[in-house]
């Protein structure tokens, strides 16, 4: 119990700090600033309330047990009754407890571009891939995220062989992280005429935007060349240097983009994949000995991973990376949209993982 105690009000104290600086005029004027701590006090203000409610919660239970010697039977009853659903409140809140002092990810609260290709098989996978974009534009229009279409290429008939968007709102990342991999689909294609049921995929890939102040990297570090794009799409393509190609001069490592439509957005998109790519590189070799021990439940997001599979004859979405009857979704709701079911029990997994990496 002291344990929390002095953890929360730790919490209430730097809470207080926030909230004070809030209302200098200094903190104010500098609207960067101010939009920081304003996160920070709505992230505290979620701890703070429950550390009132647990010190609540503790006063009571303190007072019931001095109860308990009371001469007068009834109230000895009556503290032994309260003290039991005292201990059960106990229980509860100390349970939310653990799961708001973990370390939250601070790549959760970030927006993201999120990309959907047609994998194996053909046509189907163009269909598949299409299908795929409906049901998570549903859900983002449910969640009032905004999403904005970058690039998308049309399969032959129809769907996407690719289509990528830019999609923000609160806490975009923290939420669909989970979706990175391949996704599996089995079904009758339109085009089959023997009824046979085919398998074929798509992947989708989650990255999280960096604005270029989150990654220390100067101008004169990167090497940025131009040229022109290849591929289908006619003229712009081939008489327009659109392409970018970005070389971060420290690490040599290199992302280039010809995607769009304009030399400025593939340049962004460039160096949207550079950042990416060094948060990375980083993240590999502060985690390299962690990540060699446990392998995440949820998955590592690698695109050759089958993290679902979407099956129309039986009705049914089941993810792999689940265990048990909470693998398996109702395949009509999911891709009405419906995926906070889904996404609920990834989460609880990936809490369950994380809780127990903190007590070890």
């Amino acid at each position: 119990m002291a344990n929390y105690l002095d953890k929360l009000s730790a919490i209430h104290e730097r809470f207080l700090y926030v909230e004070e600086s809030l209302g200098n005029p200094e903190v104010v004027g500098d609207m960067e600033r101010f939009a920081a701590l304003n996160r920070e006090y709505k992230e505290l203000k979620t701890l703070v309330d429950v550390y009132f409610e647990y010190k609540n919660i503790l006063g009571n239970i303190e007072n019931a047990r001095e109860t308990l010697s009371d001469p007068d039977p009834d109230m000895r009853e009556m503290a032994k009754e309260e003290l039991e659903a005292l201990q059960s409140q106990l229980t509860e809140i100390e349970e939310k407890i653990k799961y708001l002092l973990i370390p939250k990810d601070p790549e959760d609260s970030k927006d993201v571009v999120f990309e959907i290709r047609s994998g194996t098989g053909g046509d189907e996978a163009s269909l598949f891939a299409g299908d795929l974009y409906r049901m998570y534009t549903r859900y983002f229009s449910k969640q009032g995220w905004r999403a904005e279409t970058i690039l998308a290429t049309e399969g032959t008939v129809g769907g996407f062989s690719k289509i990528v968007l830019e999609v923000s709102g609160n806490d975009v990342y923290g939420s669909m992280k989970f979706e990175s991999g391949a996704h599996r689909v089995q079904r009758i294609p339109d085009t089959e005429s023997k009824g046979r049921v085919h398998t074929s995929a798509a992947t989708v890939a989650v990255i999280p935007k960096f604005e270029e102040k989150e990654i220390n990297i100067r101008p004169e570090e990167l090497k940025i060349d131009v040229f022109r794009a290849s591929g289908a799409g006619g003229q712009h393509v081939n008489r327009t240097e659109s392409a970018v190609r970005i070389t971060h001069l420290p690490t040599g490592l290199v992302q280039e983009c010809q995607d769009g439509r304009s030399q400025i957005q593939n340049r962004e998109i460039a160096m949207q994949r550079l950042y990416q790519k060094i948060v990375e590189q980083e993240r590999e070799r502060s985690q390299s000995e962690f990540a060699a021990q446990r392998k995440s439940l949820v998955g590592s997001g690698d695109r050759s991973e089958k993290i679902r599979t979407y099956n129309y004859p039986q009705n049914r979405v089941t993810d792999h990376r689940l265990e048990g009857d909470t693998k398996n979704f109702n395949l009509d709701k999911i891709m009405e949209g419906e995926l906070d079911e889904l996404l609920d029990a990834l989460r609880l997994a990936e809490y369950a993982t994380k809780l127990v990496e903190t007590e070890e």
